[in-house]
């Protein structure tokens, strides 16, 4: 029992820094997709984070080392909101397709990071000294079980991304513009009908969606990544996938994603867990490939066994006409 529990305490740090990206990228998706507007381009708005937050630092670190992480994380919520715009453009005013303004929002970002980033290093490569750092919480760590497993060797990005999951529940469900999003993502004539303007609130939800995967991007920088290349290892189509797990609503998006969190990490570190350690020396061959691809395993499994039983918003991926009922 004290072996099991030695793997958990050595894994769950890990998940949870795994998990928390995932998180804030998948209440970004759920924020667009709730309005209407499917959001293929998690994948890009984290590239376009990460990028802008790994220039921002580097930039500043000689000058204001203590400062420069949190203004790169906010730099990188603003650019994720600017590029945006490119989205929820083609998507709400000009009524394109937004399966394919997704798509086209990960190859520019992919491609014009990578760029900027080569053009910046000459490598493609942007670097960073100091992320954030890990902490233990006082008194918090001394609680039996879940001080070692929760407030103990942890990052403060962390019960940020907490705090606005906390915060996206209340707006979604105890505010009026919540209730407003969410009527647009489901009858958005009928909401058109009572007032609401349903394009200025797709913009809205599309903008938040922008800056939250962003942040998700920017994220794994400061955190475990330390370094742009520029990818984010298909983390935002992870996050996608965990938004529909989670059936569209923000606890479910909690529980879906460190789930898949808690699976990656034990695929990452399984070379130092035992278990594992020993069956990839038996199966040196079929092993290591088997646990790199068992996260998108699981995935996949989750969403076959789920799929029948989730829900989307239903006017998400429609485009809206005023003029037509």
């Amino acid at each position: 029992m004290s072996a099991v529990w030695d793997v958990i305490a050595l894994v769950f740090p890990y998940a949870i820094a795994f998990t928390i990206p995932l998180l804030i990228t998948s209440l970004g998706g759920l924020f667009s997709e709730r309005s209407g507007v499917v959001n293929i381009g998690l994948e890009g708005f984290m590239v376009i984070g990460s990028f802008v937050a790994a220039f921002t630092i580097k930039l500043l670190e000689p000058v204001a080392p203590g400062w420069a992480v949190w203004i790169g994380l906010l730099a990188a919520v603003a650019a994720g909101i600017l590029f945006s715009f490119l989205h929820s453009f083609a998507c709400v005013t000009l009524n394109a397709n937004q399966v394919i303004s997704g798509t086209a929002i990960n190859m520019i970002a992919g491609a014009l990071t990578v760029y900027l980033a080569r053009t910046i290093t000459g490598s493609g490569n942007i670097t960073i000294v100091r992320g954030v750092a890990r902490t233990d919480l006082p008194l918090l760590k001394d609680i039996p079980v879940l001080g070692p497993l929760l407030f103990t060797n942890t990052y403060a990005s962390t019960w940020i991304v907490l705090a606005i999951l906390l915060a996206s529940w209340f707006v979604l469900y105890r505010t009026p513009f919540g209730l407003r999003l969410r009527a647009c993502g489901e009858h958005p004539h009928a909401a058109d009908a009572a007032g609401i303007n349903v394009y200025r609130t797709r913009y809205i939800a599309v903008a938040v969606s922008g800056g939250f995967a962003a942040l998700g991007g920017a994220a794994i920088l400061v955190t475990y990544s330390g370094e742009f290349n520029g990818s984010v290892a298909g983390l935002g189509f992870l996050a996608l996938a965990a938004l529909i797990f989670g059936k569209w609503k923000p606890l479910g998006i909690l529980g879906a994603t460190f789930f898949f969190g808690f699976a990656a990490t034990v695929a990452n570190v399984s070379q130092v867990i035992p278990f594992f350690k020993s069956l990839t020396e038996r199966f040196p061959f079929t092993m290591p490939l088997g646990l790199k691809a068992f996260p998108y395993l699981i995935t996949l499994i989750a969403l076959v066994l789920f799929s029948k039983t989730t829900q989307a918003p239903r006017a998400s991926g429609q485009p809206y006409d005023k003029g037509q009922r």
